[in-house]
């Protein structure tokens, strides 16, 4: 800033070596300095001899000599608005023979001197056009660096936050993105991750951050030679700032473990993040193509007994021994969260014994539902369940031979068990059908393929009776909101309400045709007219 104050005070021949100075002190572009002071000249001269003038300025980029010049444009005589800025084309031709409209003449003004507050407005403008082209020196260099870790002092507090100087710009590090219970001063040396550079009215915006989950995977790159020489993949990343993390790694060479790699000679490696992020723990996990064994690996330290996947909403059941649910879960569910996080799946916890009282309860309720539709005993009912029926259209629909098939049935036992199926489904179908009337469904919803008369019961009792009253539903709010339990997947819920949706677009037929039809025989009406009149 010592350079721009002097240039007020210099003579014009030193422009150059202030320029120069400028510009190594700003990091910029000299030719950005220079015309930054071409400007500050050429608006001095403007408040000398008048602003409405065409005045420009001109620095030699050698010798630092100033040309002030006055640009006059050639106009027919009846264009002449302004006299200083426009010059007739006949006493133009007086100066340049050769002279055209459009043309413009050069009259060289003698140099500005600068009084105080001329050297006040250039210094103004000199600085305002270098703040420009540094904030845009700024964020051309940083914009391109987001996902690197940078290095930089800590400035000083503004709102919470802190300013962090990085050299030759500053970076936001908000209190958010520190770490908990982290306590930094003035003249702190920190590490941070780019996460966010933005170009904003006051400037590039640089927002820097200790708690996003790449920062520690650009600190494993940094500290392991395998994942910066890609032998060894961060695959996926998971954090509780300042707590734990887990951190999931596959190698791209089968000699090469890549827990161990991560983990180091002795901890090494593994300790200089650990250090860095103030003591956070880290779980290093062999990563997997397979999502049962990558959850397994996931939940460590816990043991796992089984997993369920629905792969449909992306959810699974995870069964624990009894003794090892307190550590699935972690303080505050804290390792099943961040397993969660990991793996990208919703994961629900529960012990084998749960597990177990669950199956027998659905296994009682399905029991119970065949005894009573088939007439059947309890050993004839769990036998069917265990063997996967849970409905009697499972067992009305199903192959005689299948249910024959059954260990303790032979072929008369399945025929008699899928007629009681069959009479037990139609009688309930006509009383279903029979209350989607009083309720006043339409039947153009029964005709819809996919929906039972169960399901369009349902729909009737929660308002559901047409088909625009369908189609105005989303696939997933059908499942859940109208339909629960009714193991509907998505695709199968999406396209019923398409089909409920398609007398909407039947409604959009051109009328042309009829228009045209119309326009027939009203000409053929016109004709017979004209006929009868002459006859």
């Amino acid at each position: 800033m010592a350079a721009i104050d002097a240039v007020s005070t210099v003579a014009y021949q030193e422009l150059i070596q202030i320029a120069d100075a400028v510009a190594r002190e700003k990091g910029i572009e000299r030719e950005t300095v220079v015309e930054a002071m071409e400007q500050a000249i050429q608006h001095a001269g403007k408040r000398k001899y008048g602003n409405e003038l065409d005045i420009r300025a001109e620095i030699d980029r050698t010798s630092g000599a100033v040309t002030l010049q006055r640009f006059i444009e050639v106009v027919e005589v009846e264009e002449l608005e302004t006299p200083g800025v426009q010059i007739s084309i006949e006493k133009a031709r007086i100066a340049n023979p050769v002279a055209q409209i459009g043309d413009f003449i050069a009259e060289e003004l003698p140099p500005v001197e600068f009084g105080r507050i001329a050297a006040q407005t250039a210094k103004q403008v000199i600085v305002q056009k270098v703040r420009e082209a540094e904030r845009e020196r700024q964020f051309n260099e940083y914009k391109d660096r987001i996902g690197e870790i940078i290095n930089g002092l800590v400035k000083r507090p503004e709102h919470g936050n802190w300013v962090i100087d990085l050299g030759k710009a500053e970076a936001m590090l908000r209190r958010d993105e520190c770490l908990p219970r982290e306590i930094l001063r003035r003249g702190d040396r920190v590490r941070a991750y780019i996460y966010d550079v933005r170009q904003e009215p006051r400037g590039p915006q640089i927002f820097i951050s200790r708690t996003h989950p790449q920062f520690m995977a650009r600190l494993f790159s940094q500290e392991v030679p395998e994942i910066y020489d890609s032998i060894i993949e961060i695959k996926a990343v998971a954090r509780d700032p300042g707590s734990r993390a887990k951190i999931a790694v596959m190698s791209n060479d089968s000699s090469i473990d890549p827990v161990g790699a991560c983990v180091g000679m002795r901890g090494s490696r593994v300790q200089a993040v650990v250090s860095e992020l103030g003591g956070e723990k880290i779980d290093i996990i062999p990563w997997s193509h397979d999502t049962a064994t990558f959850v397994v690996n996931a939940l460590q330290p816990a043991e796992v007994a089984k997993v369920v996947m629905d792969e449909e909403i992306r959810r699974m059941e995870v069964v624990v021994p009894d003794d090892q649910l307190s550590l699935a879960i972690g303080r505050r569910g804290q390792n099943v969260r961040l397993a969660s996080q990991l793996v990208g799946w919703d994961i629900d916890i529960m012990t084998e014994t749960d597990e177990s009282e669950r199956r027998l309860e659905e296994m009682r309720l399905r029991s119970e539902h065949l005894m009573d539709a088939l007439d059947v005993d309890d050993v004839l009912a769990r036998l069917l369940v265990t063997e996967g029926f849970s409905e009697a259209d499972e067992v009305a629909y199903v192959p005689v031979e299948e249910l024959a098939g059954i260990g303790g049935l032979d072929e008369a036992i399945a025929q008699e068990l899928q007629s009681r199926a069959l009479t037990f489904v139609e009688e309930r179908d006509r009383q279903m059908d029979a209350r989607r009337q009083e309720l006043g469904v339409d039947d153009a919803l029964a005709e819809i393929e996919g929906l039972s008369p169960t399901m369009l019961v349902q729909l009737g009792e929660k308002d559901i009776k047409t088909l625009d009253d369908l189609g105005d539903l989303a696939g997933d709010e059908l499942i859940e909101d109208y339909l629960p339990g009714t193991y509907l997947t998505l695709d199968e819920a999406n396209a019923i309400i398409m089909v409920a949706r398609a007398h909407w677009f039947d409604d959009e037929e051109p009328a042309a045709p009829e228009a045209e039809a119309g326009d027939a025989e009203g000409g053929e009406t016109e004709e017979a007219a004209t006929e009868e009149t002459a006859s």
